[in-house]
């Protein structure tokens, strides 16, 4: 089965149980997915995002759609199929809703009318230049469907019917609390000639006694026993209804159901950067590589980016890359300084990289990872009965043990719990760990030392003002650390500045 996706049937079922993965919360790419799934709960996407892929090709695939769907009438004549395919669920919604027998099939024959619609202008919206594999393969299946027996056949059948619906005319004949319904026989409409006799009359503006009937789709009694009247007078018309209603129960093709969600996952991601794009920020389509020289351009925290849009702040972009032998940027710097920030965009980079979604940046190469562990700072627990530095340890030692040379390890503000000469060894010993598995890692440290360990170790600086040391710029550059930098914010943080000595002497 066609999957826009590159889903296998294994693949559908392992997105269909997909959990959240462990490293979401650190990294905050919880939050990006909550925000790119929001306004399309009914196809619930966040499986789809909750599951990376494992090879280029499969990446390269969805890359290709992205790609597509930058032609702005191709991506506007697919919300306009997922308008239509929206409507039609709902008249299903309804049809399922409804009381009464006939006011059922209509509802139902409206929807297949829409769906044959919706149907047939995709067909033509796709009959333009198309570069991707997906949706060249979805064009000569769905054209192949469209020029079926089975569509053409269903299209005649709902065409047929409606239009015999449609002609049925009948005259109701009320006395009382008694109603005749008798076929009607063309009787003389007098209203437009009673209009335009009283016209003459007319002074001024008058109270309109227009009678609006209740838009509440379903019928009262009185009304659904006219329909069965009506049906009575019009016994063949209404059988075929029957017939229809049961013949095509099933009548919508599997791969239009599939591709009907599964494009959601384009479109849902397209409409959220969107926003980033409208204020100057650039995305791109990275290159994914399985060797370790990377880089990106112009790239931020897509997560604090969205935070600060809403406060219509601007958004601060770093760059960074990797050649030769290195492998783990150490990074430095001031307490709020952008350290953790450069840290999650790593992360969210090659997350969003690995399920084949544009990433910030001007120009991307990443590295195509098997897992991503996170070691955050956490809360002591006191139900694990585990000390900070040794939950630390706990916590670090399963991750070395489960990494190996493809995986990305992000660590961030390690052993802080500790005095420094004892920080120091035990990192030391971690770095040693990693240098071993040779893989891909950012370590957020109050260690100088740590920056300078080895050839594979890259020193990255968060920044401050240079007129004022306390001003916050939210850079993190490439280049040796000094220790100056956060020597102030690192005292500031456990009250140990002269003035919060003071304040803790007096109180």
């Amino acid at each position: 089965m066609f999957s826009i996706l590159f889903l296998n049937e294994n693949d559908k079922i392992k997105a269909k149980n997909a959990l959240i993965p462990d490293f979401f919360v650190d990294l905050n790419i919880d939050q990006i997915v909550n925000s790119v799934t929001s306004k399309k709960e009914e196809y619930n996407l966040k499986p789809y995002f909750y599951t990376k892929l494992e090879d280029i090709d499969s990446i390269e695939y969805r890359q290709e759609v992205m790609r597509d769907l930058e032609n702005e009438d191709l991506f506007e004549n697919i919300l306009k199929f997922e308008d239509k395919m929206r409507m039609v669920r709902r008249s299903f919604e309804q049809s399922d809703k409804l009381s009464y027998k006939y006011q059922k099939e209509r509802w139902f024959l409206d929807g297949v009318e829409i769906y044959c619609d919706a149907v047939k202008k995709l067909e033509k919206a796709l009959s333009v230049e198309l570069k991707s594999r997906g949706f060249t393969s979805f064009f000569k299946l769905l054209k192949n469907y469209v020029d079926s027996n089975d569509f053409k056949s269903l299209i005649a059948q709902t065409e047929t019917l409606k239009n015999e619906l449609l002609q049925i005319k009948y005259t109701l004949f009320v006395k009382g609390n008694a109603i005749k319904v008798k076929r009607d026989h063309s009787e003389k409409d007098y209203g437009q000639e009673i209009e335009e006799i009283f016209e003459k009359f007319r002074q001024g503006s008058v109270k309109d006694y227009t009678v609006t009937f209740n838009e509440f789709p379903d019928m009262n009694h009185v009304e659904a026993k006219i329909l069965d009247f009506v049906a009575l007078l019009y016994p063949d018309i209404f059988e075929k209804l029957d017939r229809y209603y049961t013949d095509n129960s099933n009548f919508m093709n599997e791969m239009i159901s599939d591709f009907d969600r599964e494009i959601q996952f384009y479109i849902s991601y397209i409409e959220y950067i969107s926003k980033f794009k409208r204020n100057g920020l650039e995305f791109c389509i990275p290159q994914i590589t399985q060797d370790k020289e990377i880089y990106a351009n112009k790239t931020f925290d897509l997560s604090l980016a969205d935070k600060l849009a809403d406060d219509q702040k601007p958004v601060v972009t770093n760059d960074f890359y990797l050649k030769g032998n290195e492998r783990i940027f150490a990074v430095t710097g001031p307490n709020q300084g952008g350290k953790t920030t450069f840290a999650r965009t790593f992360g969210q980079l090659h997350y969003l990289a690995s399920i084949g979604c544009p990433v910030p940046g001007n120009e991307a190469k990443l590295f195509l990872f098997d897992e991503i562990f996170t070691h955050f700072e956490r809360e002591e627990n006191i139900n694990n009965l585990r000390g900070k530095l040794e939950d630390d340890l706990f916590r670090i030692n399963l991750i070395l043990k489960k990494a190996t040379s493809k995986s990305i390890i992000i660590m961030n503000e390690m052993f802080s719990s500790t005095t420094l000469e004892d920080a120091l060894y035990l990192s030391k010993k971690v770095m040693a760990i990693i240098y071993d598995l040779d893989l891909l890692a950012v370590w957020v440290t109050f260690i100088d030392e740590i920056t300078c360990m080895n050839e594979k170790v890259v020193s990255m600086v968060g920044t401050v003002d240079p007129n004022n040391p306390s001003v916050r710029i939210y850079k993190v550059l490439r280049k040796p650390s000094d220790g100056l930098s956060y020597a102030i914010s690192i005292a500031e943080k456990y009250r140990l500045t002269y003035k919060s000595l003071k304040e803790r002497i007096k109180s």
